[in-house]
């Protein structure tokens, strides 16, 4: 089988070779060469360098058409070129997830509209030209929330609390960053712990799922430079089916899925759902947890459009696991100078994973919850639950980025 793979996460975050037999298979990786570096030198494998100037769309093409073949799949693990990868397939008429069902699953307006067409609840919406178009005046009366439609980790989102204010903030946001009106929407701001949940899903069936609790948010991460993490916790029934449901709504019937809720009232609320693995550590600690590696899976059900069942465990995941990122985008310094208060934690016999940049690294610049980039990142494992996410909250209160304190004389 020929198989393509638009290639945007790194190599290591995703291990290929763990679900694509790469003897068997003919691989081809095209990518930006940041990307491209990231393949291991002994993998059996053709590359090619695209200039990263266009879409992963329009530059595939072009190469295709200096360099014609075919492909028997084309396949994104990036939530950034998953619609390129559909558009692929319908253009050349290749088997796979259809361009109408991964925009339904990239679309936060017409995937919250379909959640709730199936009587689960979201938060009250509207798209960003309706809501101008209304002078701001809109059935809730709380704080309001600009978000991009189809973005992610959190890139272009605010809060707006005050109502009385919230539209001609807005107004000057947009006006002020040149945003396009029509890539955005808004919607109620919903108070409570936000849930992540993962796994994979084979022709419409939840085959596995482990659900997490999020320390910190997406939205402080990358605004305010807090750390993030999350933990597992234990998945009742109900949740399982109220996932499920979710996951019919949004057409997502096969590969991993990343769904993110606000528990309000114990209710769950959908925020949105990505048709991927999540980031951060969330694919390592799914491991550890259930021996499942979520990837490999993934890319064998879109070569193999099967699994062996009989292969996932019927016993109790092994809760207590959770990670943790440090963001470095927002420090005030391009050079890591270590951490503040750190000794007695990165000693604790709670910690499974421990990655730290060496003294004197540069810090990212663009907002990254992988390991291999940021300046803290970690896995950590407790006896309970409750205890992980004590530890983690106990980390996040101590440890800081160090600042350079060089004297003037």
């Amino acid at each position: 089988m020929k198989i393509l793979i638009l290639h945007r996460v790194p190599y290591p975050r995703i291990e290929y070779h763990r679900g694509i037999d790469h003897d068997l298979h003919d691989v081809t990786y095209i990518g930006k060469q940041s990307a491209i570096d990231t393949l291991p030198a002994d993998l059996r494998c053709h590359s090619v360098v695209r200039a990263g100037l266009n879409s992963a769309f329009d530059e595939t093409l072009a190469w295709l058409v200096e360099s014609p073949q075919t492909f028997d799949r084309i396949i994104s693990m990036s939530e950034y070129e998953l619609l390129d990868a559909a558009r692929l397939r319908e253009v050349l008429n290749i088997e796979g997830a259809s361009l109408q069902s991964v925009t339904l699953a990239r679309n936060k307006l017409e995937m919250k509209a379909a959640v709730q067409a199936r009587h689960l609840r979201v938060p009250r919406f509207m798209s960003l030209e309706r809501y101008l178009a209304l002078q701001g005046h809109v059935p809730w009366t709380g704080a309001t929330v600009l978000k991009p439609h189809s973005g992610a980790s959190s890139m272009d989102v605010s809060i707006h609390q005050q109502p009385a204010r919230a539209f001609d903030e807005i107004r000057h946001k947009i006006s002020g960053l040149a945003l396009r009106v029509d890539e955005f929407q808004v919607e109620e701001y919903i108070s409570g712990p936000i849930r992540h949940f993962d796994g994979l899903v084979l022709n419409g069936r939840v085959i596995t799922l482990l659900s997490s609790e999020y320390v910190g948010t997406c939205l402080d991460y990358m605004e305010r430079g807090q750390p993030l993490g999350s933990w597992h916790i234990e998945t009742t029934a109900s949740m399982h089916e109220w996932v499920s449901a979710a996951l019919q709504a949004v057409q997502i019937h096969n590969g991993a899925f990343h769904l993110e809720a606000i528990m309000a009232d114990d209710e769950p609320v959908f925020l949105e759902v990505g048709n991927r693995v999540g980031g951060a550590d969330v694919v390592a600690t799914y491991e550890l947890a259930t021996g499942i590696h979520l990837p490999s899976l993934e890319l064998r059900i879109h070569v193999d459009g099967e699994l062996d069942l009989s292969a996932f465990s019927r016993e109790q995941n092994d809760l207590g696991f959770g990670w943790f990122v440090f963001p470095g985008h927002t420090h005030p310094e391009r050079i890591y100078q270590g951490l503040d208060g750190a000794e007695e934690l990165r000693a604790s016999a709670h910690v499974v994973q421990w990655n730290e940049l060496s003294v004197g690294a540069l810090l990212p610049e663009h907002v990254t919850y992988s390991a291999f980039e940021a300046p803290l990142a970690g896995i950590v494992k407790s006896a309970e639950p409750q205890q992980t996410r004590a530890w983690m909250q106990s980390l996040f209160s101590c440890v800081r980025l160090a600042h350079n304190l060089t004297s003037v004389a």
